[in-house]
């Protein structure tokens, strides 16, 4: 994996205009929008991870919510400053500009309201090498009622399984729950199983539920599946997905 643990093959302006010039995209991102809404309390504290150049943090800025964000990339952290300059100048929105180790070991001070909901679209963790020691960080962000709803790829997705490098890596997605993908026309990054997600987070957080990366349809919700007791063939009902979402509440 590239040494920067969040890599971006596009970022800043460029990567802006691709992830909205695409109907797909557009879709995915509203999907996960409107689910954030249906779980998120009104007037929440919310936290974007892996933020991007802040278009989820200001739809949600816009429907009054208050939103915490942090993202590795410089050029990106630029883009966002500018397209959300509004909300940051009226404290609606704040962006952590540090490095990752150091957005990882800065300690929340008291005068810092507790996250209700921390949102990663786009699939950020699985740029992510250490999942053991971003869920204790988001622990500690959080409340005590917190949840996360983080956007992963699928490991299953029916496209990529017709594919030779799916096949090549599938012995290792079934011995070891991931598998290291090194670039090409993505970004190197990891896939994961939904198990390998509910061991990594399980000493902080406790998956409950996955979501397809796409409503069923446009006129009916999904409510996702249960996955807090195994989840048994969960992975069926996101295979057509790209990505799926998964959500977390906090352990105690």
């Amino acid at each position: 994996m590239s040494s920067n643990p969040l890599y971006k093959s596009h970022t800043g302006a460029e990567y802006f205009k691709r992830i909205t010039a695409l109907e797909l995209n557009r879709r995915v991102r509203s999907a996960y929008q409107d689910l954030v809404l249906r779980i998120a309390p009104a007037g929440a504290a919310l936290f974007d991870f892996g933020a991007g150049p802040g278009i989820d943090a200001r739809f949600f800025a816009e429907r009054g919510f208050t939103v915490g964000a942090y993202d590795v990339d410089p050029e990106m952290r630029e883009f966002f400053a500018a397209h959300c300059r509004d909300f940051m100048d009226s404290g609606r929105i704040t962006l952590d500009c540090g490095s990752y180790q150091e957005f990882l070991a800065r300690e929340n001070s008291g005068a810092e309201r507790r996250v209700d909901l921390i949102i990663s679209n786009f699939a950020p963790l699985n740029q992510v090498d250490d999942l053991h020691e971003l869920f204790a960080k988001f622990h500690a962000l959080m409340g005590p009622d917190g949840k996360a709803l983080l956007s992963v790829l699928n490991p299953y997705f029916i496209r990529d399984m017709k594919s030779r490098w799916w096949w090549r890596n599938a012995p290792r997605l079934w011995r070891h729950g991931h598998f290291f993908v090194p670039g090409g026309q993505a970004p190197p990054h990891t896939r994961r199983r939904l198990a390998d997600f509910a061991a990594v987070s399980s000493p902080y957080f406790r998956l409950v539920r996955v979501y397809r990366g796409l409503p069923p349809n446009r006129k009916r919700q999904s409510n996702g599946v249960d996955v807090s007791r195994g989840g048994g063939f969960a992975w069926l009902h996101v295979a057509t997905s790209q990505f799926m979402f998964l959500l977390f509440e906090k352990r105690d």
